[in-house]
């Protein structure tokens, strides 16, 4: 990537300690290293790895510290100091976030500093216990079931025989809930396993690093698409590979939703770029990790119909039975090598257990039952099963809606399709925080307008927030949730001020550069004007 012709504004006077890269040139590429940026979010990421032993999601027996003379962090009042520094490094991960994306909007840093700021910030939560969720604990779980014979789409955790130190760390709610995810993860979760047996900490590591199978599949995909979809990679990564909700969430939980957007992204640009055959095999594969990839193969075929030469339905067809036939023999295998069946299909529905706000059609239904319930005592179930069901409707109507328009393939059924999948996180039964990045990686390689940042930069900071460092839900803590979004309102403002809080009597904005697709030059015209000096 190249800066704009116009030169990036000289922010050394104004930014403080953000101004940590070198200068470049204005036609030249930006190839500035922000060394302090790095190291902000690099000891915010190491604050959470102390911490993390106390206040994050930590084994019921603790194989580190015990009973030893440091175990008073997991306690009491070590506990509270455990999670006021943990949330500090957190604050740290968030400024070093904002700082990264100060140079890259105004063209000082290119997609290579970028990269390697994300994983200097993943380094040391390689070895973190899991942060903002405890589901790793449940993943290991799922795994080691059909290690005993047991099918973990029938049986939850709690029916392991003679492994304690697994199914008493996973979370009461998945402790007799079988596993709503698909085969593949199975295989994933049952090899790795069999492989550390009851060591938990060394299980929560290799299942991270499985996970990151994804982040490098993302990474990989995204020059790609931001080629094919009109975007800028520094502006991609910063977003999809940078922000805290990869980061902390998807890398630091961890969330197999990370290897779900890798191999997704990684589908979708194969098909982009007319290998067709592999990438709706990866994105099938994307599917049999969780089964919300699937809405993205329909509109893989019509990118793949759009790369044939015949009549608009017969290309459609073609593609569609191919990419009906791959998917089928790819999701058999998945199947079959991990030695179970399609028991997962309805227990798809464990998820919808999940009772909580952050569903907008939940959110509906439990208010209308507030409201209600103040002059007659009724039960609350109706109202959400209600509005809940109004929420798929909608759903479908978009789907099919965004489907057709999408039907002449290219950039426009990548930007439909990621829609799509936001729709599908938002107006499921239960949404959780992690569910946002489906549609996201996407999106990220799309032009964006410069004013949509602070948005992001505020939801994506609320969204980690809405779970406490220990994995317990948040969203009905009245005073906590205030809190989060103030918290998330002044991260949203700092990226184009620099001093929202007006703490020293200036609130001058950051001019930034503009981050979409940089405009092709106008032709000539056929007869043209003469020159003005």
């Amino acid at each position: 990537m190249t800066a704009t012709t116009d030169p990036a504004p000289n922010l050394d006077n104004t930014l403080g300690a953000d101004s940590d890269t070198d200068q470049t040139s204005p036609s030249g590429p930006a190839t500035g290293m922000p060394v302090r940026t790095i190291a902000l979010g690099t000891l915010g990421t190491f604050l959470i790895l102390l911490t993390a032993v106390g206040a994050a999601g930590v084994l019921v027996r603790d194989p580190v510290l015990g009973n030893g003379p440091l175990s008073w962090i997991r306690y009491g009042h070590g506990k509270m100091l455990a999670t006021a520094v943990l949330y500090a490094g957190f604050g740290l991960v968030v400024w070093a976030w904002i700082r990264l994306g100060r140079h890259v909007l105004a063209g000082r840093v290119n997609a290579r500093a970028v990269l390697i700021a994300a994983l200097c910030w993943m380094a040391p939560l390689i070895f973190s216990p899991p942060v903002f969720t405890r589901d790793v604990y449940a993943y290991l779980g799922q795994g080691a079931l059909p290690l005993q014979g047991m099918d973990p789409y029938q049986v939850g955790p709690a029916s392991l025989d003679g492994m304690p130190d697994i199914s008493q760390n996973v979370h009461y709610f998945w402790q007799t809930t079988p596993a709503p995810y698909g085969p593949l993860f199975i295989l994933l979760a049952k090899g790795i396993v069999a492989t550390t047996g009851t060591n938990m900490v060394l299980g929560v590591i290799l299942m991270r690093l499985a996970l990151a199978i994804g982040l490098a599949l993302l990474i990989w995909a995204l020059p790609g698409l931001v080629k094919h979809l009109g975007g800028k990679l520094p502006v991609a990564m910063w977003l999809a590979v940078a922000s805290p909700m990869t980061v902390v969430h998807l890398f630091g939980g961890p969330h197999n939703d990370l290897l779900m957007v890798g191999l997704l992204a990684a589908g979708t640009l194969c098909v982009l770029n007319r290998k067709h055959v592999l990438g709706i095999v990866l994105v099938t594969l994307a599917m049999a990790v969780k089964a919300s990839a699937g809405p993205a193969l329909p509109f893989l075929v019509w990118i793949w119909a759009s790369h044939l030469n015949s009549t608009f339905w017969k290309n459609f067809l073609r593609a569609a039975a191919s990419a009906f036939a791959i998917t089928v023999a790819t999701f058999a295998a998945a199947t079959f090598a991990a030695g179970v069946d399609l028991g997962w299909l309805p227990a798809l529905r464990a998820p919808a257990m999940i009772v909580n706000w952050m569903s907008p059609p939940t959110a509906v239904g439990e208010f209308l039952h507030f409201i209600v319930n103040i002059v007659f005592n009724v039960s609350k179930e109706p109202f959400v099963n209600v509005t809940r069901a109004i929420g798929i409707v909608l759903l479908v109507a978009i789907f099919v809606r965004q489907w057709w328009k999408a039907r002449h393939g290219g950039a426009d059924a990548m930007r439909r399709m990621a829609i799509v999948l936001l729709a599908v996180a938002v107006l499921s039964p239960a949404t959780l925080p992690w569910y946002l990045t489906w549609g996201f990686v996407i999106a990220a390689a799309l032009p964006w307008d410069r004013g949509r940042f602070p948005l992001v930069v505020g939801t994506a900071v609320f969204l980690v927030l809405t779970y406490s460092p220990a994995g317990e839900d948040q969203l009905y803590n009245i005073p906590f949730m205030i809190a989060a979004i103030l918290v998330s309102i002044l991260s949203a403002k700092s990226l184009n001020m620099l001093d929202p809080l007006n703490l020293f009597g200036h609130k001058r904005r950051i001019e930034l550069d503009d981050v979409g697709p940089t405009p092709r030059p106008a032709p000539p015209p056929k007869d043209p004007a003469p020159a003005v000096d």
